[in-house]
């Protein structure tokens, strides 16, 4: 597939870099307190908690921002299955991987997902497939593996890695609905939209959730409430705002500061150190990223000139 003129890499504006800083720093922190908040939820309840809140933060903001516009049959089904994907799968199975996995090595695991989506970005959305970007999603393919392997020893039955290729399948099917969405209609519409489905999505879970609250801490209730006014209703908000302006693929290798910064955190937090083998992982997924944001270098040769006639200097 040929790389159209619309895949080219457009020059990130000071507004949308601060978009994507906050994005990466609060989804960075979503891992560590979603960690301390597990224990006393479960993955289902922490995810309906946490987009209730988040729900209606985002709904604050849209009545009281743009006017809402009315989306077309073909934009509520790409809303409905970024909803139901993304906040919906993506947070309940992150939420149960938590429950084995120490937050740097989910972090590294789900963040194969970018991967994911450059590859759908070039497929589905015609943001073109250089060779550099099949290269590198084989090489972070190796690191996700050797992430799973890494990880292997301390979680059960492998169900921690299993729930984090699930999220990260989920996360990217979610980025891929939610582009052609913000074509037309406004930002922070469609994160509201999509984040109201996932609360949907969630309902079964309301049971787990009512028992679960009046018993849990109020650091774990506080960090419910922070999961879903920070990583959710600002950092998807930031997100979507980027997402609007910047190619799927390009913007979702960005999100690969994630990992380091989750581990840092985990270390401070809770003295959680991955394994050597899951930080060498780590490293094959960040090189991987970095070869796909290589360009096949294009020599411009200088169009060969027409011809002169040859002038018979005898019939001067």
């Amino acid at each position: 597939m040929t790389t159209p003129p619309t895949a080219l890499v457009r020059v990130l504006t000071p507004r949308v870099l601060i978009a994507i800083v906050i994005t990466v720093l609060a989804w960075a922190s979503a891992f560590i307190v979603i960690r301390a908040a597990a224990p006393y939820f479960s993955g289902g309840a922490l995810a309906l908690g946490r987009l209730v809140v988040g729900t209606t933060v985002l709904g604050v903001v849209v009545l009281i921002g743009r006017r809402w516009m009315w989306p077309t049959a073909r934009e509520w089904a790409y809303i409905a299955v970024y909803g139901a994907a993304w906040f919906g799968g993506y947070n309940i199975a992150l939420n149960i991987a938590e429950q084995t996995l120490d937050a740097g090595t989910t972090a590294m695991l789900i963040n194969f997902a970018p991967i994911l989506i450059a590859i759908g970005g070039a497929v589905f959305l015609r943001e073109g497939f250089p060779k550099w970007l099949a290269i590198g999603a084989g090489v972070a393919l190796v690191g996700a593996v050797l992430i799973g392997v890494a990880s292997g020893g301390s979680i059960t039955n492998g169900s921690g890695v299993l729930f984090c290729v699930v999220a990260a399948v989920a996360y990217a099917l979610g980025v891929l609905f939610q582009k052609p969405a913000l074509k037309r209609l406004p930002s922070a519409q469609v994160t509201w939209m999509g984040c109201a489905i996932g609360l949907i999505v969630c309902l079964p879970f309301s049971g787990d959730l009512v028992t679960q609250l009046p018993v849990a801490p109020l650091s774990a209730v506080l960090g419910v409430v922070y999961l879903g006014a920070i990583p959710t209703a600002v950092a998807f908000s930031t997100w979507a705002y980027a997402l609007a302006r910047v190619p799927a693929g390009q913007l979702g290798v960005s999100t690969y500061i994630v990992p380091p910064l989750a581990i840092i955190l985990g270390v401070l937090v809770f003295n959680e150190v991955p394994v050597p083998l899951a930080i060498a992982g780590g490293v094959l997924c960040l090189i991987g990223v970095g070869l796909t944001r290589r360009r096949a270098v294009r020599v411009n040769r200088p169009e060969a000139l027409p011809s002169r006639p040859q002038v018979d200097s005898t019939q001067e």
